[in-house]
């Protein structure tokens, strides 16, 4: 790569309402809410490329939309009902509509969404894409930490068996530079944004639902340090509100924003609703000339990762294949025995001495 190439374009960090389908009687309804809920992103992010190219005189080429922008999340439903209420099919008319707008608008489109796999009839995964210029889904995450929910780490070995090692931590690289993605809590978790970025990415796309606050919170303390530990961007989109749901709209809301590799914040979203004022110019081409310099901040180049494989490949802290039973998925438990799984994690790290 040419050290003085030159990739600039503008990133949004949409903070956009979601109406949840928890309160949707049926299949039909909740299906008729998802598809409003996706006609309104797309009018925001239509009229977003519009207006802040004429303001920047440079391109949108990327919307990031907050976590499971389209339905809401989980609450009373089953696995049972939640797959047949608010998850996608991976080829459905959701991802179809969704890929059309980026088309549209000639931009890369990330998002949240649940989702059913067809090599996993039993479960839903939680899932980050990434919709390209074309409109095909160019790159597709898996959430790999979920208190309550099935992840790909409790059927692991089948999972590694359909989709292999390259499946997990996917990067895809673009014009407008190589970009990653995790999920809401595991901005939290250092080790799944570092496993990205050491597959190349640039741009860590954060869709997240999370309390906004005036003091700083713990994600916000960690999306700051995954910047800088990285030498990566963070788009980091959060919920406006989460509507029709019994837990007050405004609680996860505010703080949408974009995140340099210095760890300064080029943008943010207030509290206050719907906006797409969280955008900035991502200058892709800084961020490669700063990875490439010989400097002491140039902390990535000077991983020895070698020293903590061992340590990481030993400790048994929460253990996979939860949903295996001799190779077969089986269908999740109720939700109280993820609880009790984490009750048996602790009592086990307790005794061993490590908590």
């Amino acid at each position: 790569m040419d050290n003085n190439e030159t990739i600039e374009y503008i990133g949004v960090a949409l903070q956009v309402s979601v109406k949840g389908v928890n309160r949707c009687k049926d299949r039909a309804s909740s299906r008729e809410r998802i598809n409003e809920n996706i006609r309104r992103i797309g009018e925001y992010t239509t009229t977003a490329a519009s207006f802040l190219r004429f303001f920047y005189g440079l391109p949108v080429k990327l919307v990031a939309l907050p976590e499971y922008a389209v339905t809401g999340f989980p609450m009373k439903e089953s696995v049972q009902e939640w797959r047949d209420r608010a998850c996608l099919e991976q080829n459905g008319p959701e991802y179809e509509a969704l890929g059309k707008l980026a088309q549209a608008n000639n931009l890369y489109l990330s998002g949240n969404v649940y989702e059913i796999d067809p090599h996993f009839p039993e479960l839903y995964f939680q899932t980050c894409f990434i919709i390209g210029p074309n409109g095909n889904v160019i790159l597709r995450y898996r959430r790999l930490t979920s208190c309550f929910e099935p992840t790909p780490h409790d059927v692991w070995d089948k999972y590694l068996d359909v989709y292999g090692e390259d499946a997990i931590f996917p990067v895809v690289k673009t014009e407008i530079g190589n970009l990653g993605t995790i999920a809401s809590e595991e901005i939290l978790y250092p080790e799944i944004t570092r496993c990205v970025v050491m597959r190349g990415a640039e741009v860590i796309l954060h869709p997240t639902s999370e309390p906004g606050s005036a003091e700083r919170t713990i994600k916000e303390t960690c999306r700051l340090a995954r910047a800088i530990e990285n030498q990566v961007f963070v788009v980091s989109a959060n919920t406006a509100t989460i509507d029709d749901i019994p837990i007050p709209p405004y609680t996860c809301s505010a703080m949408s924003k974009i995140v340099d590799f210095n760890g300064h914040i080029l943008a943010e979203a207030a509290q206050g609703g719907e906006a797409f004022n969280s955008n900035a110019v991502m200058d892709i081409g800084a961020l490669r000339r700063t990875r490439r310099r010989t400097a002491m901040a140039n902390v990535m180049s000077r991983q020895p990762f070698g020293i903590y494989a061992k340590s990481y490949a030993d400790a048994q802290y929460h253990q996979p294949n939860f949903l295996l039973r001799d190779g077969k998925v089986i269908e999740p438990p109720p939700r109280d025995a993820f609880r009790k799984r984490q009750e048996d994690n602790i009592e086990r790290l307790v005794k061993a001495g490590l908590l």
